[in-house]
Order: structure tokens, then sequence, then C-alpha cells
């Protein structure tokens, strides 16, 4: 493949702010409407809807290896190489053979969890509801529905890969939202006449949307479908080539994570545990989401175009800008869910919990911030590998950070419950992102590492001062009537104003810290508005 041209191939900074900033909206409706989904599965069901959630894991599995992040991260850098050198009918061939393939590989792993479903229940999934046949036989119907929803997800996420290879981040995002639509209109609608299959028929519907959303973009893009496997096609073979360590990356994590420390262990703690391990995580995750995710999403193609080019230095500028900008996002995110997490939970079970099971998801949530950075910033380090088509180094690291992440959930889940367990995945994290981080440094001579650490410190420090803020906010909204046993209105009123003063008060303390990601939100919006910079600057 010749060189490509680096100012026809380089999204600019401000298309990079622009490109975020949608994705970020988008995740913040789609995380909107996850929290009116749990705040009626909470009404609904309460501790039952432990059920739907082991029934998700092995459909979710199948989505997440083969296309929410395996196939993605090994197929958008080898077609962004064919993107680079303007090779388009190379990149559709691969893209038409993906996709043939990708089909195949989740019907075949669907219809074997299909006809596998009753033994995988009680032996594999949920040990803890073998004294339960009504329950198991429940978990069984509502996994063979989800199938139907992987199949599509499968075929959706490829999707989602060819869009944003081509700097299209509004379809995807914009498919994510109507995801979560689709499930809500299952828990409002269906969940009446049919119990939990209504949230399982409602996982579909929003499967269904997530892939039709998307078909405009192909189209628009040119995209030519041939009923072809080509799995003789060399960039083809390479892609799985990639996918492979991935896959058994991705898989290992999600066993971990949901299968061994949620469900596994969860299933034999204190009732309650499994459903406060998955509000900790899912309640961590708006931020994560909205702060690290979205900003990975954007820069992946960007650092894979410059991979394509052989641009070392503007990785290197890329990477940094991205981590620093995780630190000042991410550190008083997590101060601010420390904070808020009470009041937060509080709205959102209004009043369905025990005051145990409360305290479960709040200590859950607190050891789960913990780790928000490191979730958050191994988004965009990962990735940064995944871009010079190694996929092999964060497979490495995965088994790392889940062997202590193994070691640590037996020992800190028998002393704090699910609060342990989400403990033990933090610290993993950590040590994962770190060894990842090392490794870059080498690789890549240097990462900017001073800049990295004058931007933690400062925000560390703009976050102390935020805090207390928002502490002293709190506690005057209390003494004015509006705590958390005071209404939905009331405590949406003393939420809203702890965020606001937060915010600005960390600005504030920034900009007098002489924050650099702070000070430079002039020139962002500068950007924004037309007056444009390569995205490797700064």
């Amino acid at each position: 493949m010749g060189p490509a041209q680096p100012h026809n191939k380089i999204p600019t900074l401000g298309r990079i702010i622009r490109s975020t900033l949608i994705v970020m909206v988008a995740s913040a409706a789609a995380k909107a409407i996850s929290l009116a989904q749990t705040v009626i599965q909470a009404e609904k069901f309460g501790k039952a809807f432990d059920t739907y959630v082991a029934a998700s894991d092995i459909p979710d599995l199948i989505v997440i290896v083969i296309s929410g992040g395996a196939l993605v991260q090994a197929f958008l850098p080898v077609f962004s190489d064919f993107l680079a050198t303007d090779d388009k009918a190379r990149a559709w061939r691969l893209a038409s053979a993906a996709m043939n393939t990708v089909f195949l590989a989740a019907l075949a792993l669907g219809a074997a969890a299909f006809v596998l479903a009753p033994w995988l229940v009680p032996n594999v999934l949920a040990p803890g509801f073998k004294d339960n046949p009504e329950q198991i036989a429940l978990t069984v119907e509502l996994l063979r529905i989800l199938l139907l929803a992987s199949l599509l997800f499968a075929l959706g996420g490829l999707f989602m890969g060819i869009l944003q290879a081509h700097q299209n981040f509004f379809l995807p995002a914009l498919a994510a939202v109507f995801q979560d639509a689709g499930l809500l209109f299952g828990i409002y609608f269906l969940t009446d006449s049919m119990g939990l299959h209504g949230v399982a028929w409602g996982a579909v519907i929003g499967a269904v949307c997530y892939v039709l959303v998307q078909i405009p973009g192909l189209i628009h893009f040119g995209m030519r479908w041939r009923p072809v496997l080509g799995w003789s096609l060399p960039e083809l073979r390479l892609v799985v080539r990639l996918m492979i360590p991935r896959v058994l990356g991705l898989g290992l994590v999600f066993w971990f994570n949901l299968r061994f420390l949620r469900t596994f262990l969860g299933s034999q703690m204190a009732e309650g545990s499994i459903t406060a391990y998955d509000w900790g995580w899912r309640l961590m995750q708006i931020p994560e989401t909205l702060l690290g995710t979205a900003l990975a999403v954007v820069i992946f193609p960007t650092l894979a175009t410059l991979s394509s080019l052989g641009d070392l230095d503007g990785k290197r500028r890329a990477l940094n800008g991205s981590l620093r900008y995780i630190l000042a996002a991410c550190i008083p995110a997590g101060f601010g869910m420390m904070a808020v997490g009470r009041p937060l939970i509080s709205l959102l079970e209004r009043g369905e919990f025990t005051a145990e099971l409360g305290d479960m998801v709040y200590g859950t949530l607190a050891a789960f911030t913990l780790g928000l950075i490191t979730h958050a910033a191994l988004e965009v380090t990962a990735r940064a590998f995944y871009a010079d088509k190694d996929t092999m180094t964060p497979l490495y690291t995965a088994v790392l950070g889940a062997s202590i992440n193994f070691v640590l959930a037996l020992a800190l889940g028998q002393l704090m419950q699910a609060a342990g367990l989400a403990l033990a995945n933090s610290a993993a994290m950590l040590v994962e992102v770190g060894a990842l981080l090392w490794l870059l440094r080498r690789r890549w001579q240097g990462v900017g590492e001073d800049r990295l650490v004058r931007t933690a410190v400062r925000a560390l420090g703009a976050s102390v001062v935020m805090t207390a803020a928002v502490l002293l906010v709190q506690a005057v909204m209390d003494a004015l009537g509006f705590g958390m046993s005071t209404g939905v209105a009331r405590t949406v009123v003393a939420i809203a104003a702890a965020v606001i003063a937060g915010g600005a008060v960390y600005f504030a303390a920034g900009w007098a810290l002489k924050m650099e990601e702070i000070r430079m939100i002039p020139g962002m919006v500068a950007a924004r508005l037309g007056r444009e910079r390569p995205a490797t600057e700064g």
C-alpha cells in the first residue's frame, strides 16, 4: 500500500471535538433512557431482576466477543488501511466477507447456546438457582429470546465499525439511543402482560432498531454487499488473526467481571448481591461512557490512520491529549459520584430497596468509582495497540488483570460482599492500565508522561475543592428541605444544584491552578466555530 497524504486523512481537532460531542450527547441520551429502565425495573421486579441479568450473560458474551469489541477493533485498522489509500474496492470486499463470516459465527454460537441452555443455566451461569426449578426454566426462556438480539447486534457492531472508519459517528451513536429506546419500550409496555419476557422482547426490538438506523449510512458511503465468504482473502485472515487474541481477552474480562464475579459469586452471597453489583457497575458506567468511551470511539479511527501513515509523533500527541482529557474529566467525575451517589440511588430506586440493599448498592458504586479513571483510560490505551494491529499485548495484560481480579475477589468478597468484588475489579484495572502505559512508553519512546502527571495533580487539587463545594451545597439543600426523603422533584433539584455548583467550582479551581485542559476551552470553542487545527496538535 502506498503512502497517503496525511492532511487528507487525519481529521482536524475541530472535527474530533464535534464528533466527541455527538457521541457524548447520544451516550447521555442513551444513559438517560437506561436510567429510566432501571427505575421501572426496580419498581416492577426488584431483586427478581437477577433472573434476567443471569439470562443475558451468554447473549451479551456473543455480542461482545464477535462484534461489539473484538471484530471492530480488529477490523477497523485493516479497513482503514484501504481507506487511507483510496482502495475502496478492496475495502468493500473485506467488509462483505467480514459481514457474512460474522453472521454465520453468531448463528452457530447462538444455536449451540439455544440447545444447551437448560444445562448452562444451573451449571454455568447461576448455580445459586439450582434449588428453584421455576427460576431456572424462566432463565432458559429469557436466554433463548435474547439470542435473537445477539444475532442482530453482531451485524450492527460491524456496521458501526465501517461508519466510524469513515469518521461518521452520528448514526452509530443514534443507533445506541434507539437500542435503549427499544428496550425501554419492552420494559414499559410489554412487562405488564408478559413479565420478564417483555424485557427480553424489548431487547430484540432494540436490536432491530440498532441495525436499521445504520443502514442509510452504509448506503451513503457506497457499501456493496456480496454473498461471498472470502476466507482466502489475506486481509480477512489478518482480521481473524487480530481478532482471536481480542476474543480471548474480552471473553476473559466478561467471564470474570460478569460471570464469575457478579453471577457465580454474587448468587452465593447475601440476597441482592447480584443486583447491587449490577447497579454499581451501571452507575459507574455513566461517567465512564460519557467521558472515556465517547473519546475512545472517536480517536480510534484517527490512531488507526496515523498508524497506517507511520506518523509516530502524531500518535503520541493524539494519545497524550486523550489521556489528559480523561484525567481532567474523570477525576472530578469520580469525586462527584462519591458525593452524590446516595441521593442518586435514592432517586432511581424510589423506595423499592431496603436500607440494607441501598447500602450495598452505594458500597459497590463507591468501589467501582475508584476504578473510573483506569476504566476510561483503558478504552484509549488499548486502542493504541489495536491501531498498531497488536492485539496480543492487550491480551497479556488482560490475563494479568484477570489473575489479580480473581485472587482479590475471593479475598475481598468474603470481607466486603459485593463491594469487595467491585474493589477487586478496580484494583486489577489499575495494574492492567499501568502495564499498558509502561509498554507504550517503551514502544513509542514516551507518551508525554510529564504532562499527564501535571494534569492529574492539578485535577486532583481542583476536585478536592469541588467536593467541598458539593458537600456544602448538599448541606444547604438538606436544611432547605431538599433531602433524599423529600420526594422525587426535590431530590432532582438537590442533585442538580450540587452538580452545577460542583462543575462551576471545578472549572474555576482548574483555571486558578493553570490546568491546560481548562484554559484551552476557548480554543476548542474556536475550533468548533470553524477555526480548526490538526488533531495531532496540542
